[in-house]
């Protein structure tokens, strides 16, 4: 029987990806959208996937969204907590709702989502989490302390959630994508993106087939000796020892 994935912000960029090789490798593949209905409509029909809506921000919507996709498919054995947005500026301009959208949406729908699919994972002695951070959560970036603070803070919920799962058959891991050539770059100026590329040693932007492969290899059953590790898909911009 095909195990059962949900991906929050699964129907756009990143996430799309993400749903399109996880459906491909044969899970039921449910992904999680807050708003574009016609981008989720657009995604059911061509991935043949459900799509489930809600805001991981709130608890009760995650509650809901889960709720809806183990009625359909079973028990969510795969979480992949991908949702995120940034709302940038720098720090002594920044407003209140600035950090706090950010906070919600990229750090508070960890627990919102995870919390709703761990005890099941550890009843059944089986689970996959991974969670997608990003570069600036491991370097920071200059008008993204809100982004940065909220993605490093998820590498750190992931070797916590990690060591309190591993007896249990559940592997907790990061993926933290460099530059990807997604929508969201393409309001990126010109000269801008020349600089972008030019400090990528590789000497191009990432695609979201490459961060999605890596999050199919971790999920896999025979990834199971892997567990509270970041995989720097970056191009080799940003290295760790």
């Amino acid at each position: 029987m095909a195990r059962t994935a949900l991906v929050t912000g699964g129907t756009r960029g990143i996430g799309r990806a993400i749903s399109a090789r996880l459906k491909a490798d044969g899970f039921n593949v449910a992904a999680g959208y807050s708003g574009n209905d016609d981008a989720a409509r657009a995604t059911a029909d061509e991935l043949d996937i459900m799509v489930v809506k809600g805001n991981v921000g709130k608890f009760e919507d995650c509650q809901r969204a889960v709720a809806e996709v183990e009625e359909r498919f079973g028990p969510v054995e795969i979480l992949v907590n991908n949702a995120g947005i940034t709302r940038d500026g720098f720090f002594h301009k920044m407003q209140p709702e600035q950090w706090s959208q950010v906070v919600s949406v990229n750090m508070d729908s960890l627990f919102n989502m995870t919390r709703q699919v761990i005890e099941g994972m550890r009843e059944r002695n089986f689970g996959r989490i991974v969670n997608i951070s990003s570069i600036n959560g491991q370097k920071g970036q200059a008008g993204q302390t809100n982004y940065s603070a909220a993605k490093a803070g998820m590498i750190g919920f992931t070797k916590a959630l990690a060591q309190e799962n591993a007896r249990k058959g559940i592997t907790v891991n990061c993926v933290a994508p460099g530059y990807i050539n997604t929508e969201m770059m393409d309001s990126i100026p010109e000269n801008v993106m020349a600089a972008i590329v030019g400090n990528i040693p590789v000497a191009r932007l990432g695609e979201a087939e490459e961060i999605a492969a890596c999050v199919a290899f971790l999920v896999r059953d025979d990834a199971s000796f892997i567990t509270g590790s970041t995989i720097s898909a970056n191009g080799g911009q940003y290295m760790l020892g």
